[in-house]
């Protein structure tokens, strides 16, 4: 059975580039991101497939250059690509984050909670404009920051607080919450020991 060629052209040939235009957006925004989180192993890989599918759909395109379905399909694709790999990089949760919690009113409570959890914490007596604070650092896992400060919210929640992205880091105390045995923090730890 073969296919109608207006068919073709109009509506498999566009959908087929849009399907590999989000493939290779999506491999090229998580490329970005795992430069920026410093996994230079994966990158590599992940930008061969990103080129390789992103010339099979240009030479479609220049096969095709009266076809404004295929432009439409082309862009279309490229903005769902870019919105798919922030999706995917965000469901991954990859990364660290350094959090500093500044509070003036008494934060035993949630030191407590945070050690009781398995965090590891930085305390120290500072002086504010207003009297004296507590500054409590914590680096914890990208996945854990929502409980973290929720954590913050709910013991001291006039305390202010900052997020940091963290590159790289050595040692630490982090839970342990069955994270350790994923094959991404096994490709996460691999990477580490590579550098």
């Amino acid at each position: 059975m073969f296919v109608d060629s207006g068919v073709f052209n109009w509506v498999i040939l566009p959908l087929l580039i849009y399907i590999a235009r989000i493939t290779d957006v999506t491999l090229g925004t998580m490329r970005i991101i795992s430069l920026s989180r410093g996994l230079r192993k994966i990158a590599p890989i992940l930008g061969f497939f990103e080129m390789i599918i992103w010339l099979l759909a240009i030479r479609q395109i220049f096969n095709h250059l009266n076809n404004p379905a295929c432009y439409l399909a082309f862009a279309g694709g490229f903005a769902t690509g870019v919105y798919t790999g922030m999706y995917i990089e965000h469901k991954m949760a990859m990364g660290l984050r350094l959090i500093r919690i500044i509070t003036r009113y008494d934060s035993s409570n949630l030191i407590r909670i945070l050690r009781e959890e398995g965090y590891g914490l930085t305390i120290i007596d500072a002086e504010g404009n207003q009297g004296q604070v507590k500054i409590i650092f914590t680096l914890v896992k990208r996945r854990d920051l929502p409980r973290v400060l929720n954590y913050v919210r709910e013991n001291n929640p006039n305390a202010f607080y900052t997020v940091e992205d963290v590159r790289s880091a050595a040692q630490g105390i982090f839970p342990t919450n069955g994270i350790q045995n994923s094959l991404w923090s096994n490709f996460l730890r691999y990477e580490k020991k590579a550098k």
